[in-house]
């Protein structure tokens, strides 16, 4: 009879557990691979059953070099707890509901406790050299990768055309396309000058190598070891209003870059491009003729493109940000 009554009552606790709307202990797998000597990308997708093309659609990689330390996103084994839905385990591993289901095989979103479920990690967005993604996304990016160039300025510019006017919502690689057009064809550079580029619906594009110095007017001091940030829109005042996702955006990606290089901000760490002579490449802060400078990124950039603008409107919001983003890495 004890017996009886003690296999009923196991029946009915497993019952529980699986209905169970709160989180079991997870064994928790990593889904984040750390590069080391001598790694490959065709040894790693052998390890983890993926190919190199799917390691790199995934971690937004251009190319076949690794750097130690570097961390990639691999597809796991994750085993089924109390209360997990496709959502939730999506969400904690980098990947999506549908490509969970497609992978597996599942007819519907159902799942049992101690399943078994490959969770790929979803593909970026890429067309060509450009990486369009998320502000989110972009962190990820960022703090993954390793890069072999000393980093110590991050550039901001805008646009001035294409403005606001040529946002169609969509079209971002056919912007991006364009400029890299202008910039080899007309101004005989190798490349797009920009090493990111922001839009007005706040999604951001690692648009050169980062291991590649940006090219363009600000000169040879700024660019040796700058980022250069392109923020597509015209920010002169009369002209574009900035939008608040890409506001956002902007402070966002500033503020996580200076932390990945470990910049404080100030002038010598975070520069607009008025600030540096179109002729010598010096950098003049505000000590010069408007026909020597150009506005940009904007004279309605945060408040202006002055020094003093970017000190009492930019600054505090990149600090406060980075404050922010070292919280939630905690």
């Amino acid at each position: 009879m004890i017996k009886t009554i003690a296999l009923v009552f196991s029946v009915i606790l497993n019952m529980l557990i699986l209905v169970s709307p709160v989180h079991a202990v997870r064994n928790n797998p990593s889904n984040i691979y750390t590069v080391k000597s001598g790694d490959t990308l065709p040894a790693i997708a052998n390890k983890y059953g993926t190919s190199v093309e799917n390691l790199k659609g995934a971690n937004g990689l251009l190319a076949n070099t690794l750097l130690v330390n570097q961390k990639l996103f691999v597809p796991i084994i994750y085993e089924v707890a109390a209360g997990d839905t496709l959502e939730t385990i999506s969400e904690s591993y980098t990947s999506t509901a549908q490509i969970i289901k497609t992978t597996n095989g599942l007819s519907s979103d159902q799942l049992y406790l101690g399943q078994q479920l490959m969770i790929p990690p979803k593909r970026m967005t890429i067309q060509g050299q450009y990486i369009l993604m998320t502000k989110e996304e972009f962190r990820n990016w960022l703090f993954h990768n390793q890069f072999n160039r000393k980093i110590t300025l991050i550039q901001h510019h805008h646009t001035w055309l294409p403005s606001y006017k040529q946002f169609y919502g969509s079209n971002h690689f056919k912007l991006l396309k364009s400029m890299e057009n202008f910039h080899i064809r007309e101004r005989k550079w190798k490349n797009i000058a920009q090493n990111i580029t922001t839009f007005p619906d706040g999604k951001v594009a690692v648009s050169r190598p980062f291991n590649s110095a940006p090219e363009g007017s600000i000169g040879s001091k700024a660019n040796t070891k700058g980022i250069a940030i392109e923020n597509v829109g015209n920010f002169d005042i009369g002209h574009d209003v900035m939008t608040v996702e890409q506001k956002e955006t902007i402070v966002y990606i500033t503020a996580l870059l200076c932390l990945k290089f470990g910049l404080t901000p100030s002038i010598d760490s975070i520069t607009y491009h008025h600030w540096w002579d179109l002729k010598t490449g010096e950098r003049v802060l505000d000590n010069a003729p408007d026909y020597n400078v150009k506005t940009c990124p904007g004279t309605g950039f945060f408040g202006g493109n002055s020094t003093s603008s970017a000190k009492n409107h930019f600054y505090p919001l990149v600090s406060g940000k980075m404050q922010e983003i070292s919280g939630s890495r905690q």
